[in-house]
């Protein structure tokens, strides 16, 4: 599996917004994508940054929007490939990349398809959902994800953090605020 390009994408974002986060507290933002069709609230001002990553061979420019607050990185990452069937692929590539950042284990896994989606009877959707646990030098990590697809755009929802530091209000009130417009 050919992941190796996300990490970076992942650590420059990290780098972007560890300078940049000055409140501990969380200040909730309803944000809208302006390169792809989704909504949803970050708990501070997020930082967007775009690169090119290789999704078990498909090469395809993703775009990761993040803030962090108090150690706890909020991310929406997103994508377009050349059809359905690779950007439903995209997301078991997106899981496992992310899964083994941490080295983690996943503890609950959740997924779905769908024919139709958002009113439409054309529409081709998929998604993902992992709770997964893991160490990140030393330090017990948590990771939250949403994986989803719709025709030929995927997406990653995520909340990554400290195990005992994440807040279980925070994150569902980061992953139920997304929404593919």
């Amino acid at each position: 599996m050919r992941t190796s390009h996300l990490k970076p994408l992942l650590i420059s974002l990290l780098a972007g917004l560890s300078l940049a986060a000055c409140s501990p507290q969380f200040n909730w933002r309803d944000y809208s994508s302006p390169d792809a069709p989704f909504r949803v609230m970050f708990p501070d001002k997020p930082a967007t940054h775009a690169r090119e990553v290789d999704l078990d061979g498909m090469k395809v420019k993703m775009t990761m929007t993040a803030a962090q607050v108090d150690g706890t990185m909020f991310a929406v990452g997103s994508g377009e490939a050349p059809d359905p069937d690779k950007a439903e692929a995209a997301l078991a590539a997106m899981k496992t990349a992310l899964v083994r950042n941490i080295g983690a284990t996943i503890k609950s896994e959740k997924s779905g398809k769908s024919s139709a989606a958002a009113g439409s009877a054309t529409a081709r959707a998929s998604a993902i959902d992992i709770d997964a646990a893991g160490v990140q030098k030393g330090v017990p990590m948590r990771l939250v994800g949403h994986f989803e697809s719709r025709n030929k755009r995927f997406y990653q929802v995520i909340v990554m953090g400290k195990a005992k530091e994440m807040s279980q209000e925070q994150v569902d009130m980061f992953m139920s605020s997304f929404k593919l417009q």
